[in-house]
């Protein structure tokens, strides 16, 4: 993941230094947007090289579950920045409808739209291999940040050739475009991020497949009291595991064992690459008896 972070802070870097002289040199607003977001990836993916540092140390005294919420709260942190600076491009681009700006060297920023693709493709390729070795909410964030900007650039370039054949009206409409995809990547990892925080549970599908593996072992009769919810890469899994009434302390835990070994299996990256990750597992055992008198 360390070298996913770095490639993305060199690739952006060189990025940036291209779209600002293009900037400067055609004073186009939509490619003032495409560098305010290139601006806005490198200030989160900076966000996220030390916040991730620190939200996959392990768990310790002060922090039992983890410290997986740090990368929640980076999220949201980005959040708050980016809408930020889509409000104020949007108001660029309103102000630029009133008092139009002639652009000039529109070429020279297309050529920079076409590089910028290029290498947001990289970037997006980088994370995509990072993302299948872990589940990383920020990393995640960022990587859907960059796939919309495959988009912005396209969007910047066809702006920037309406400019070149005489019709540079076009300009701050997409610049408003670009202010209304920064702000929509705002709400989306605000939402995601605040899930994390609020403990939200994990998808139905996730929940019906733990069900499904523990009741798979011959000794169990069923599961209910099902708790999840997730921290950073962490799932947090809690049940009640009906048994039989006879079997002894000794036996109860040896099953509860084989059943949680058989969840943690059952989400391991090589079998489910769809929801693989790290978890843990928290099982009750309940006396069947005891769970038929409260249905």
């Amino acid at each position: 993941m360390r070298f996913a972070n770095v490639s993305t802070l060199v690739i952006v870097s060189i990025m940036i230094a291209a779209k600002a002289w293009a900037w400067l040199a055609s004073g186009s607003a939509a490619m003032l947007g495409s560098l305010t977001d290139s601006l806005l990836d490198i200030s989160a993916t900076l966000m996220n090289f030390f916040v991730l540092s620190y939200a996959l140390k392990p768990a310790d005294d002060d922090h039992r579950f983890g410290h997986g919420k740090a990368e929640a709260l980076a999220g949201l942190g980005q959040s708050a920045f980016i809408a930020g600076s889509g409000c104020l491009l949007a108001f660029h681009a309103i102000e630029r409808m009133f008092n139009p700006v002639d652009i000039t060297h529109s070429m020279l920023g297309v050529w920079v739209s076409v590089f910028a693709i290029f290498c947001t493709l990289v970037v997006v390729l980088v994370q995509y291999q990072a993302l299948k070795r872990t589940e990383s909410v920020a990393l995640k964030a960022d990587s859907l940040h960059y796939k919309g900007d495959l988009f912005l650039n396209l969007a910047v370039m066809v702006a920037l050739l309406l400019a070149y054949y005489g019709i540079s009206g076009a300009d701050p409409y997409f610049a408003i475009m670009v202010a209304a995809y920064l702000l929509y990547n705002a709400w989306q990892i605000a939402t995601e991020s605040a899930g994390h925080l609020m403990d939200r549970e994990l998808p139905d599908e996730e929940k019906a497949h733990i069900v499904e593996v523990a009741c798979a072992h011959e000794a169990v009769h069923g599961v209910h009291a099902l708790r999840t919810r997730q921290g950073g890469k962490i799932r947090f899994v809690e049940f009640h595991l009906e048994l039989d009434d006879h079997i002894s302390l000794v036996q109860a835990h040896r099953i509860a064992d084989e059943v949680e070994l058989m969840v943690k299996d059952a989400f391991s990256l090589q079998k489910h690459p769809e929801f693989g990750g790290e978890v843990d597992v928290l099982i009750h055992q309940d006396p069947v008896s005891a769970t038929r008198k409260h249905d």
